[in-house]
């Protein structure tokens, strides 16, 4: 590692009934990888936003390069040579891959944009950066991974001092992060300094150096990476031990009732005659890599998605589900892996969203009884722990983590009895996963049935009670937990690729 070239000092940020930084200090050096960690609403992404010049610091100083600054927006910190990639996409997806990484900054021929220009720098820098990705590509038809790394391939293009990666392998595959991580090395040797916002443990002792940690708006302490635990980072992370033991056999009756059967189920190129079983009290774990048909499965379910052909049957009766309304009604709960985009009404407020799928009970004549919304919703955000200043506030403000929790809450208030959970703890932090964990075991016990999609193996092999793998579309296999294991999962996993 080289010079100090960031020093932020005593920052605080307060939002109206929040306290988002309390003077926080944090220090990165040149050709150094330092890992940002803490809970969701711990103030990680807050602290980089009040760098890049997203929000004003209410006090505290900056120090950048050798002088004080203070950055006004983004593209002033972007000038300057610092670059955040943010976890939630930022692309166009109307526009080129091409277009998306010089928005803002175009080659121009004239008074004309120079898209061939584009293209060529595209593509030298995706050569450099070893990603296979056309330039000339609608951002909107890639993948979210491929999207991620375009993100990445943006913010390395401006020539930057420090670069912010805000969870950025959370919608990566494995060789995808693999090529980050080569990317990452490479930036080091140039001198590059990274701030690397994850939740993943694993991440740290990979591509880190150090290690801060944040708690509820403070800054708790720094570790060196390759001397520290696991435990070490937890502890400090949620000032309690979680223990996550995985599971070693089903407590669920071999003459469990068959709650949801779907038989050769067909929907696109990706959802190949699929057929299963649901018990009722199991937690059936959904395994495969990225593009296997695992999440167009559960929306040919629901049907968010027209199937071309297949039966589901719920309770042994024979139903037909069409549209996500009917889904509800059948007693099934979808949660998606795009909250944002699918799960939440972002600008309105928790009690809301905690309402909205049983909206009708919670009517008297023709108006709402907010008395009775709030008493439901203030119960619910109080057994989940959602950090949030009160049932008013609106959904956008809270963090990631109390969002899920929020959706979570959306089917608890419903009652459904099959609920399907798309990556849960897609881009939660440790204490907030083991939070979600313990309620699912908890509907399990009372009755409800699971099905969790998720591409973290140790996550499936904690969880569930069997395991469907997918590959290409198709259900490739079915393990009992007594006998999977990672590498039986991707074997699997990998059968026709």
């Amino acid at each position: 590692m080289g010079d100090i070239i960031l020093t932020m000092k005593g920052i605080n940020k307060s939002f109206p009934g929040v306290r988002a930084l309390n003077n926080v200090d944090f220090e990165l050096y040149k050709g150094e990888v330092h890992a940002l960690m803490g809970e969701n609403g711990a103030g990680k992404s807050t602290l980089m936003k009040v760098l890049t010049g997203i929000y004003k610091k209410d006090s505290g100083t900056i120090i950048y390069d050798g002088k004080v600054v203070e950055f006004s927006n983004p593209r002033e910190a972007q000038q300057a040579g610092i670059v955040i990639v943010h976890q939630e996409l930022n692309m166009l997806g109307h526009l080129t891959v091409a277009q998306n990484i010089f928005i803002g900054r175009e080659f121009m021929k004239g008074i004309r944009i120079d898209d061939e220009r584009m293209n060529d720098e595209a593509a030298k820098l995706f050569k450099r950066l070893n990603i296979s990705i056309d330039p000339t590509e609608k951002m909107s038809n890639l993948t979210v991974g491929k999207q991620q790394m375009c993100e990445i391939a943006k913010a390395i293009s401006n020539e930057a001092k420090i670069i912010v990666f805000d969870e950025p392998t959370a919608a990566l595959t494995e060789s995808e992060v693999n090529e980050l991580f080569e990317i990452i090395r490479d930036l080091k040797k140039k001198d590059i300094g990274i701030v690397y916002i994850t939740h993943r443990m694993d991440e740290i002792k990979l591509i880190t150096d150090r290690v801060s940690v944040m708690r509820d708006g403070a800054y708790v302490g720094t570790l060196i990476s390759k001397d520290s635990t696991k435990n070490d980072i937890i502890s400090m992370m949620v000032g309690r031990v979680i223990y996550e033991e995985p599971k070693t056999e089903s407590k669920v009756p071999e003459d469990a009732p068959v709650v949801l059967k779907v038989e050769n189920l067909n929907a696109g190129k990706l959802v190949k005659d699929v057929s299963f079983e649901l018990h009722k009290g199991e937690i059936l774990g959904f395994a495969g890599l990225m593009g296997s048909g695992r999440t167009e499965t559960a929306k040919a379910i629901i049907g968010a998605d027209p199937k071309e052909s297949g039966d589901i049957y719920i309770n042994g009766e024979k139903v037909e589900i069409n549209s996500p309304r009917d889904a509800v009604k059948c007693g099934i709960g979808y949660l998606s892996e795009d909250r944002k985009r699918y799960g939440l009404m972002l600008q309105r407020n928790v009690a809301e969203n905690s309402t909205i799928a049983y909206l009708e009970n919670f009517l008297k004549g023709i108006f709402i009884d907010k008395k009775k919304e709030n008493s439901e919703t203030e119960k619910y955000v109080e057994s989940l722990a959602i950090k949030t200043p009160g049932i008013d506030q609106l959904i956008v403000n809270l963090s990631g983590g109390n969002q899920q929790k929020v959706i979570l809450t959306k089917w608890l208030v419903r009652n459904c009895d099959i609920l399907i959970f798309d990556e849960p703890t897609r881009g939660i932090d440790v204490g907030a996963k083991s939070d979600i964990y313990k309620l699912m075991n908890e509907l399990v016990k009372a009755g409800k049935s699971i099905i969790m999609i998720s591409s973290e193996l140790p996550e499936i092999l904690r969880m569930s009670d069997r395991i469907i793998v997918m590959c290409e579309g198709r259900k490739s296999g079915e393990l009992r937990i007594e006998e999977a294991s990672q590498e039986k999962i991707m074997h699997l996993a990998t059968m026709w690729i």
